[in-house]
């Protein structure tokens, strides 16, 4: 599979998407996971662990993990309290317990 990259800075969804798919991530993953995959794939497709193995994978992969990198480090990070709550169920499920109980709505009402 060839691997397009356009200019850095204007990626294409298709790109970003196919990044994914190279690395066998879904839509939703951390920037942990994508490191952890990326040091599996060059130490499982590295020429010198894998003769077998052509350059073009490893040359795939790589510039799958700077795409995503580049996704990564442009990504501007959403603190609001829904997104917070989206990224922890269960502190989500906490509260709503403590709302039902009559407890404090949050952690603001502790500090107060």
């Amino acid at each position: 599979m060839e691997f397009i990259f356009s200019q850095r800075g204007h990626m294409k969804y298709r790109q970003l998407h196919q990044a994914l798919r190279v690395f066998g991530l879904g839509e939703r993953a951390t920037l942990k996971e994508i490191k952890a995959r990326h040091r599996l794939l060059v130490k499982k497709y590295h020429p010198d662990q894998n003769p077998t193995q052509s350059e073009d994978r490893i040359q795939e992969i790589n510039a799958a993990y700077r795409l995503l990198m580049d996704y990564c480090n442009g990504y501007r990070f959403c603190f609001s309290k829904e997104e917070f709550y989206e990224q922890n169920p269960e502190e989500w499920m906490r509260q709503q317990f403590y709302q039902y109980t009559g407890g404090a709505e949050d952690e603001e009402s502790h500090s107060r």
